[in-house]
């Protein structure tokens, strides 16, 4: 063989093996396994890491609005207080990490709560890479700091049921556990707390408590007011005469005996010409025993419908009969209101203090809350200072069923809804934002309509089934009050 044809022979040797594949594909897996297994892992350490920073998320959300509530704490204390929070509320499991301590700064209007998450990866260790650090912060910011609120409460005997005992009537069984009126100062103090802590100034956020039943109690402080009628507080010798007027007005009924002779419903007159031309003697009460407690202002047989004196917040004036507002010694009257004021303390143990029983009247209610949060008399709030929002929360379990005309204490009252649906329109124009909650346990009694259109909008009515509810909605409405909210 001759060189030419043995080089020849090597050309095609080396070309065929060029040409060759059957190894190629295992080099290619062999090369390009370790790029795929990481970019695997990749995709795995992410979705793992996903899960870490929503949980830490909505834990840091929980806890920035717990330390945000409270104004007033050290640094040490809202150290405690977010981390408290954050740890009962994130659940994640500790083979994804070990989150790190949270931090917490304040700046102005907002506070800043954050944290991290060193979270162990998978098979991207393959690329050398053992950990991933998964961050997250929460911001929470006030908004409306300077507010008026007045808190309008429901005290009759239905406040006495529960959840588990839905049909109990006053007094309470157990009213420290369970019932409504005990989920309702639950509440309250946690909203009290919260808009402590939103005030950046003391006076900014001030508050009123009206509980209500048929009648508000205004507190036997004001006996000697002028603006209080003494036309019901008393007797009359004639028997189903409520009223001074009335039983001035009544002449003496005489009945007689059918062996002769007779008796008249005024003692001492023996005649029966003198019994009918006698009228009733009105003895007024000792107003030094009076309970505080005042019906809606009108007249005897009616609201005035011209000036609407039991739906406004019209002040009352001495020549006016109508627009004074008349003293009533009402068995089951609730505990006194509290005028619009920021000592949370006297607040607080107002909230203590409530107790359930008697009907309902949710107007006399409502109008009241409009009076604390009115310049004039009777409660003269003063002023309103620049920039300061006015609010009316009423909760109520119930229908309406009585007030000073209308209603047995027993059925609801149509004429009561028609007063009540007045008063939230005239609030309403006043520029008084109203939020709403109904209250009723297992949705047996239905929707309250007048108590939803009293509502300023859709979003400030709260129909709740569960006593244990009440919490959840004055904490939502705290925050919307108060513009307490996560930022970022």
């Amino acid at each position: 063989m001759s060189l030419v044809e043995t080089l020849r022979g090597a050309v095609r040797r080396v070309a065929g093996f060029l040409r060759n594949r059957d190894a190629n594909v295992a080099m290619i897996f062999a090369i390009s396994i370790i790029p795929v297994t990481v970019a695997a892992g990749a995709g795995l350490d992410l979705a793992r890491s996903m899960i870490v920073k929503t949980a830490l998320t909505e834990a840091l959300d929980a806890s920035a609005l717990a330390v945000a509530s409270t104004r007033g704490l050290t640094q040490a204390q809202m150290q405690t207080e977010a981390q408290g929070y954050f740890n009962a509320n994130y659940k994640v499991d500790s083979t994804y990490g070990t989150p790190t301590t949270v931090s917490v700064v304040q700046s102005g209007q907002s506070v800043t709560v954050s944290t991290s998450v060193p979270m162990p990866t998978t098979l991207m260790n393959v690329a050398g890479i053992s950990n991933v650090n998964v961050t997250a912060s929460s911001t929470v910011v006030w908004g409306q700091t300077k507010l008026w609120v007045s808190l309008v409460l429901d005290n009759t005997g239905s406040m006495c049921q529960s959840d588990a005992s839905p049909n109990a009537g006053s007094p309470c069984p157990n009213p420290s556990s369970g019932s409504k009126i005990a989920s309702l100062k639950t509440a309250s103090h946690s909203l009290l707390t919260l808009l402590q802590g939103a005030a950046a100034n003391p006076g900014d956020i001030q508050v009123a408590i009206v509980p209500f039943v048929k009648d508000v109690d205004v507190g036997t402080s004001y006996v000697n007011s002028s603006w209080i009628a003494w036309d019901y507080y008393g007797s009359c010798n004639i028997s189903g005469q409520d009223n001074k007027s009335a039983c001035q007005s009544t002449h003496g009924t005489w009945t007689s005996s059918r062996f002769g002779g007779g008796s008249c419903d005024i003692s001492g007159k023996s005649t029966q010409s003198a019994c009918q031309s006698a009228t009733g003697t009105w003895t007024a009460g000792n107003k030094n025993s009076w309970n505080g407690c005042v019906m809606d202002r009108g007249n005897d047989a009616g609201p005035d419908t011209t000036n609407n004196y039991d739906v406004m917040n019209t002040p009352p004036a001495v020549a006016t009969p109508s627009s004074l507002f008349e003293a009533e010694q009402y068995a089951s009257c609730p505990q006194s209101l509290l005028a619009l004021g920021y000592n949370w303390t006297t607040l607080s143990n107002k909230i203590d203090a409530l107790v359930a029983d008697g009907t309902t009247n949710q107007t006399i209610g409502l109008v009241w809350g409009w009076h604390a949060l009115s310049a004039s008399t009777p409660l003269s709030a003063g002023a309103l200072p620049a920039n300061t929002a006015r609010y009316i929360i009423i909760l109520s379990d119930g229908l309406n069923t009585q007030d000073r005309w209308y209603g047995d204490g027993s059925n609801q009252s149509t004429q009561v809804d028609a007063r009540m649906s007045a008063v939230c329109t005239n609030a309403k124009a006043d520029n008084i934002v109203i939020f709403s909650v109904f209250v009723d346990i297992g949705g047996t009694q239905g929707n309250s309509s007048v108590l939803q259109n009293c509502a300023s909008d859709a979003s400030k009515y709260f129909d709740l089934t569960s006593a244990s509810q009440i919490a959840a909605a004055f904490n939502a409405i705290g925050q919307q009050i108060t513009n307490l909210r996560v930022s970022q």
